[in-house]
């Protein structure tokens, strides 16, 4: 009996929909067939056609793509946009300078020609989804091998975005749901002039800084404000003082009345992936490769990188954003890896596997269907172990994290147009056009005296955790040289390559040579590097087919082995909907998280001297007079809150909207107990962080004096 219940929950965690309200990432398209009873039990007073129509306004045509990795949403009729602060902390941090501090300081402009232009940012919204599965799937026979299917995705893809998108501005984009068992159609439109708004000094934004990330009880005033602008007829254009304020087809109320536990609340937005549907081997192979890889590549470069800035203000402000961006994962595999192992999904995912093994081998006509499925993950994942770990040590360790490899290989074009026999000076010239270009970007937030420690380091960390056949040819040039002192050769690296500096780079394109980029030390590392991943790659082919073939049978077998139940598929960033209601939870034995936090809490966390709990002398101010405005409830100010929805990375951004429509919080963060999630879904541990949208207005008013951008929000209280 205590088998067939750990089996049971299992399940229920992970395959099926969940009686309660709180999991699932849903397709807006079927909200009326699937969601709409079940949302409506929980107090949502709109209908499917407010929420999802494409025809009249709804309340998808405020929901945005923000950048390439967020969500997030109008807030008023003039194109506000609201977002998170760490969404947009790489933008903040490309306008801020040692003079201008926008990450330690905020930026509040006090009108529309104060707002900053982004040129490198663009908001993407969504038009309409199609179901185009039976188009996509027409040429398809079931003896055809993954990369003949993926052929003919390619083909009908194409051919149906051109068809939906000819004659007009829109892009469209199929996407794969279910493992290759269904095809979606998104059609999109993109704003291409951003404008940066408001926000808050990092202090407020990112209040609790590393400590705090991935934990409950929160305190971050984690949210910015844009501004979207269109070209004077309404559609999308670049940066033009002539361009005026998007007048979005809808936006969202901003309620400042409060939320209690039990208030319904759903988010909309772009959960970036889920592993629902993974099998125990991918979870083993997450465990003992992928993890544990993460946590050491990138805490040793983080090391680096936290010495140097704070050393340096300068290289503070050059390596805020990718450091944060790099210790957000590190701290999530950490997490993951931790409660994968205290909540025993690995042994939940082999009871499933079980289950499905004894389904498929009660009749015949399911194991000639089914009965490779589980057998060819396994192998695809044992088999190919080895490469996937040489792969993600080239890519964490010396693709992404040595910065002058970077920039080196985006000459590799440039080179190709020197070799040719016939060399096109335009095409030539265009080239370094665009090296120009991107060397202005890249040595902006650039230190080579920090890449250079950064360089030795993930080098000889390479050389010493991967097996020598997996190594790129020039690491051999540099044990050979150097005797394997990665110091003195990243010394002599940084002393002659030409992408050491913008200087030298700009002097070398000014006489661009064949010769010298072909003997430059960081472009043949770069080369090298390209080479054995291209390589590993191609020797991994079998593998990631038999995986996606594996993958795609799975899903389809268990599909067919639970008819009854509504499956969702995986998150893949394409816009979705989760619903749930206000809630605390009991993270352990004897102990519960209330739903809310209060500025009473940030207080208790002050800790002078540590940049991760300083409070601005404004907000103390604020605090000690209780002077909270309209903001404040029964003499306290609500901070975060948690909610029961299903999100993910890239739902960072989205809304937290009430049963009538409105905005009540910003989706930031996940909770620590439940970053398994992505794989399992914890129903009685898993929550979504936002901010109160009391807490957001209150800064912008109070704090901030912006009052003008309060006016123009639409206020409900």
């Amino acid at each position: 009996m205590k088998k067939f219940f750990s089996f049971f929950i299992g399940l229920c965690l992970i395959y099926q929909v969940s009686l309660k309200a709180d999991e699932g990432m849903w397709t807006l398209p079927l909200l009326e067939k699937l969601n709409m009873g079940q949302m409506q039990e929980l107090g949502l007073e709109l209908s499917a056609e407010d929420i999802y129509s494409i025809n009249d306004s709804s309340i998808k045509d405020a929901i945005v793509i923000f950048g390439g990795g967020c969500t997030g949403e109008m807030i008023s009729d003039r194109g506000l946009l609201l977002t998170n602060h760490h969404c947009g902390y790489g933008v903040i941090q490309s306008h801020s300078t040692l003079e201008s501090d926008y990450l330690t300081d905020g930026f509040w402009a006090g009108n529309m020609d104060e707002e900053i232009p982004s040129p490198e940012l663009s908001v993407t919204f969504l038009i309409r989804i199609e179901d185009v599965s039976e188009s996509v799937m027409a040429g398809m026979e079931p003896e055809m091998t993954e990369q003949e299917r993926d052929s003919v995705t390619i083909i009908y893809s194409r051919q149906l975005e051109r068809e939906a998108t000819a004659g007009t501005h829109h892009f469209a984009r199929v996407q794969s749901f279910f493992g290759g068992n269904q095809y979606h159609m998104m059609v999109y439109e993109r704003f291409r002039d951003v404008r940066l708004v408001g926000t808050p000094p990092s202090s407020i934004g990112k209040f609790g800084g590393d400590t705090d990330n991935w934990m409950w009880p929160r305190h971050t005033g984690d949210f910015a404000l844009f501004r979207v602008y269109t070209a004077p007829d309404g559609s999308p254009a670049d940066y033009s003082e002539d361009n005026i304020p998007m007048k979005p087809k809808h936006y969202l109320p901003v309620s400042a009345k409060g939320i209690e536990t039990g208030d319904f609340a759903m988010v909309l937005g772009y959960p970036g992936g889920t592993q629902r549907y993974m099998t125990s081997f991918e979870v083993n192979e997450v465990l003992e490769v992928t993890h544990p890889n993460r946590i050491k590549i990138r805490g040793l470069r983080q090391e680096i990188l936290l010495e140097d800035m704070l050393a340096s203000e300068k290289v503070r402000i050059q390596y805020a954003d990718k450091y944060s961006g790099s210790t957000n994962y590190w701290k999530f595999s950490i997490g993951q890896s931790e409660n994968l192992k205290r909540l025993g999904i690995y042994e939940q995912k082999q009871e499933i596997e079980e289950s499905f093994r004894q389904w498929v081998n009660s009749e015949a006509s399911r194991q000639k269907q089914y009965g490779a499925a589980l057998e060819l993950i396994d192998n695809a994942v044992n088999d190919g172990r080895e490469n996937i770990n040489a792969l993600q040590y080239i890519d964490e360790a010396i693709l992404r994290s040595c910065e002058i490899v970077s920039m080196a290989i985006r000459s590799n074009n440039l080179l190709g147009l020197l070799s040719l026999r016939e060399p096109s000076q335009p095409a030539i010239e265009k080239a370094i056009e665009n090296l120009r270009k991107s060397a202005e970007n890249f040595y902006k937030d650039y230190n080579p005296p920090t890449d250079r420690k950064v360089v030795a380091a993930m080098l000889e960390l390479f050389y010493n955790d991967v097996d020598r056949k997996y190594h790129p040819a020039v690491l051999n040039d540099i044990i050979r040289r150097y005797r394997g002192d990665f110091d003195k050769y990243s010394e002599a690296l940084f002393k002659k390559s030409i992408f050491a500096s913008e200087a030298s780079l700009k002097a070398f394109l000014d006489k661009p040579s064949r010769r010298k980029l072909e003997d430059d030390p960081a472009f043949r590392l770069a080369r090298s590097t390209y080479q054995k991943a291209g390589d590993l790659r191609e020797s991994s082919t079998e593998y990631f087919n038999d995986l996606s073939r594996g993958q795609r049978l799975f899903i389809a077998g268990l599909k067919e082995q639970y008819p009854e139940r509504i499956f969702y598929p995986d998150a893949n960033f394409s816009m979705r909907l989760s619903y749930g209601t206000v809630g605390g939870y009991l993270p352990r034995d004897a102990v519960y998280y209330d739903y809310l936090t209060t500025f009473e809490g940030i207080m208790e966390k002050e800790e002078p001297g540590n940049r991760e709990f300083q409070v601005p002398g404004r907000l103390k101010e604020l605090f000690q007079n209780k002077d909270y405005g309209m903001y404040g409830d029964n003499g306290s100010l609500p901070v975060n809150f948690i909610t029961n929805n299903d999100i993910t990375g890239g739902n960072s951004g989205s809304p937290l909207i009430n049963a009538r429509g409105e905005l009540i919080g910003l989706a930031f963060d996940g909770n620590w107990e439940a970053m398994s999630g992505d794989i399992s879904f914890e129903p009685e541990l898993q929550r979504c962080i936002a901010v109160d949208a009391r807490y957001i207005l209150f800064i912008i008013d109070k704090f901030a004096g912006a009052t003008h951008l309060i006016d123009e929000m639409t206020i409900v209280n």
